[in-house]
């Protein structure tokens, strides 16, 4: 801990006593959630991000001393290890400079270095690197052995040495990074004998291509990377040899004689055999690294809004599966989600039995009262929901069109099988597409992240690293929204702070055997679910309609007694108190203050109690699209089109506008200004108005501008 507090103190300007007491509770088993939305008093009123940072660096910090431990005991082991070496592992605060100082005790494979030390020639390799003499050939005669046939096969090998040396000087390696960082050149060439095939001609833009690294943004240096992957180029770093051999001969040539000559030979061979292989690859590494973690970013951000995105509700869903020969699965939902009904029509070639699908449909309708119509946004899609506006309902249900992204996934998994054992991909994959316009998150959380859609480059990322910032996305929408313990899944409430798959089972499992959860106390009867999860999840796991009226909020356990409290001083029932803004604003926080509960958690439960247990997502809304576009071929520069943003990037947005090709918004066309961030001026699902600006129907390619 000594080192720990100053290290993240250090990396994110955050108040020690906040990143102390936060490590304190992390240390605890404490989630993030948890920790920053009820230990606002311990954390200084830290945020999930803040919280998110202080783990970041924990995690860095740990990964560091394990390092640190290691090198040490295998330096030690070589018996080489002084005080003062110690010291100077001991106080490396990055893994850069922390491998650079180990560099000279690596044991690695058989070096030409290591050979001319096993013929005698460092004392010689110390001469020449002294400079004092003039007379460097005749010194080299006296090293002559069996291994050593004459004069030029001494001083290479004590050049050997020498560029080892020179490889190890961390002065000389920290000035080449600085030199790479701000000067390298990426450059490509293509594969000659790979270029005319179809698949290499998405990468063609980089069949022959330069750019400085350090301007070369993240989207394109992954596809730079994925196009050299799949072989259809080569990637090179460049830079100014000459610079970087100054850089180094500066810092080595002290005299002018023919020791040198001998040195500016070393630098050279150390240069190109060991410094520049080493540094680039670094280089390339540190920037796949700064690449992942910006597509990463990205996908996190759109993660969260398509988690976050409207849901209809409670409702009465009829959902459509489309397609043409295989016909159009039709399913029935109840307002819990429940399966009621399900068929097949055939409105569409080959059939085209229209006439037979919008009576079908329309009996179902009433039959089941149908409030919403859901249709996925996949093959048949535009066609489908023509047919629906067609038929003439007595309640005419609200009808919408929803993404299909990742709904295969879902139908062949585990959590699928186990929800409808008796039926098969294609009944599911129509509940999928239902549930998801009821409530997109409860449903999407069943789906593997990384099959939504949603991403930049995702199979090229760090699979690692994308997954534990997605899970985190997840956690932190769940929680952010709290879940209906009587109804949610088991995937929904394996992410409830404290949870995890184990006891979210047992709560299904506890559930299906004794009824609804009355209350929140009752949580305590399941199994494995102890008093820390239990602490850790309560508050996030809604009861409607419950025996107490809290249970229904986000206001925790734990403070119920202090709730109870103020409505006993306002001679009223908690539930009377309960969406009284009147008296609820007339409360003297202060007075309520303890020494372990402040203004800050006052403040959220007086929130809280304002509207107990409200969504704060928007209800989804009812989206048209233009029904004389049909194919891209009806497209037209100049045209103005309603659109859905489907995706997000970090130069530009992806639009569905009713076809099968997304529309591209390109950075420079979301403002007449500047942009920086494109999430500034558009959101996941938004719908808006955009303009063509031009079509290539060879390629598929749709460029759009954003209308304002």
């Amino acid at each position: 801990m000594t080192k720990l507090i100053p290290y993240i103190t250090q990396n994110t300007n955050l108040p020690q006593n906040s990143i102390s007491n936060t490590i304190a509770l992390l240390n605890q088993d404490c989630t993030v959630p948890f920790i920053s939305r009820y230990r606002k008093e311990k954390t200084g009123n830290l945020d999930e991000v803040q919280i998110g940072e202080i783990v970041k660096f924990k995690t860095q910090f740990e990964v560091l001393e394990k390092r640190k431990i290691a090198i040490i005991k295998a330096v030690e082991e070589q018996e080489l290890l002084s005080p003062e070496l110690k010291l100077k592992f001991q106080n490396c605060q990055d893994l850069t400079s922390l491998e650079d100082l180990y560099l000279p005790f690596k044991k690695s494979k058989k070096t030409k270095a290591e050979t001319a030390r096993k013929n005698g020639l460092e004392p010689l390799a110390k001469i020449i690197m002294s400079q004092r003499s003039d007379e460097i050939e005749f010194i080299a005669s006296k090293y002559l052995n069996a291994a050593v046939e004459n004069e030029e096969d001494a001083l290479e090998g004590a050049r050997h040495i020498i560029a080892e040396w020179i490889n190890e000087r961390t002065d000389i390696r920290n000035q080449l990074r600085k030199q790479l960082e701000r000067f390298a050149l990426l450059t490509t060439k293509v594969v000659k004998t790979k270029k005319d095939e179809e698949n290499a001609q998405k990468f063609r833009d980089y069949f022959d291509w330069s750019e400085a690294l350090n301007r070369c943004p993240s989207h394109r240096f992954l596809a730079i990377q994925r196009a050299e992957k799949e072989g259809y180029i080569k990637i090179k770093i460049e830079i100014d040899e000459e610079r970087a051999l100054d850089t180094i001969e500066r810092r080595l040539i002290k005299s002018d004689n023919t020791c040198t000559d001998q040195i500016e030979i070393a630098a050279k061979d150390a240069y190109k055999r060991l410094l520049f292989p080493s540094l680039t690859n670094e280089l390339l590494k540190n920037a796949k690294e700064k690449a992942d973690d910006e597509a990463i970013k990205v996908f996190s951000k759109n993660l969260k809004q398509l988690l976050l995105g409207a849901p209809l509700g409670e409702k009465r869903i009829l959902a459509l599966d489309p397609g043409f020969r295989t016909g159009c699965k039709v399913v029935c939902l109840d307002a819990q989600g429940d399966l009621k009904h399900n068929e097949t029509i055939y409105p569409h070639a080959p059939q085209n039995d229209s006439k037979g699908a919008m009576k079908k449909i329309s009996s179902l309708v009433d039959a089941y009262k149908i409030e919403a119509i859901a249709i996925g946004n996949g093959t048949a899609s535009r066609e489908t929901e023509r047919l629906i506006k067609r038929i003439a309902f007595k309640n005419p249900p609200e009808v919408f069109v929803v993404s299909e992204a990742g709904a295969s996934i879902y139908s062949a998994s585990k959590i699928a099988r186990d929800e409808f054992p008796n039926y098969d991909v294609t009944v599911r994959g129509s509940v999928s597409i239902g549930r998801r316009l009821a409530d997109p998150l409860a449903e999407l959380v069943k789906i593997d992240a990384k099959s939504i859609g949603v991403g930049q480059y995702q199979h090229d990322v760090d699979q690692n690293k994308l997954q534990t910032s997605l899970d985190t996305v997840v956690e932190s929408c769940v929680n952010s929204v709290g879940v209906n313990i009587n109804t949610a899944s088991v995937p929904l409430l394996s992410y409830v702070s404290g949870i995890g798959i184990k006891i979210a089972e047992n709560i299904v499992a506890y559930r299906n055997e004794n009824g609804a959860f009355p209350d929140r106390t009752t949580i305590k009867k399941v199994a494995r679910l102890g008093g820390k999860a239990f602490e850790q999840g309560a508050a996030f796991l809604r009861i409607k309609n419950g025996d107490n009226p809290l249970d229904n909020s986000a206001v925790h356990p734990e403070s119920y007694q202090l709730v109870e409290k103020m409505a006993k001083d306002k001679n009223l029932a908690v539930s009377e108190l309960i969406g009284n803004k009147e008296v609820l604003n007339s409360i003297d926080l202060n007075s309520y203050c303890t020494e372990t509960i402040g203004l800050p958690t006052l403040k959220d439960i007086i929130k809280e109690l304002e509207k107990p247990g409200l969504d704060t997502r928007e209800k989804a809304k009812v989206f048209t699209f233009d029904q004389n576009i049909k194919s891209i071929t009806d497209l037209r520069e100049g045209q103005l089109l309603p659109g859905i943003v489907n995706n997000i990037t970090n130069f530009g947005c992806f639009v569905d506008i009713g076809i099968k090709e997304s529309g591209l918004i390109h950075v420079s066309n979301l403002s007449d200004s500047f942009v920086k961030d494109v999430n500034a001026h558009v959101s996941l699902q938004q719908q808006i108005i955009v303009k063509v600006l031009s079509i290539d129907i060879a390629r598929k390619r749709i460029q759009l501008k954003l209308h304002k």
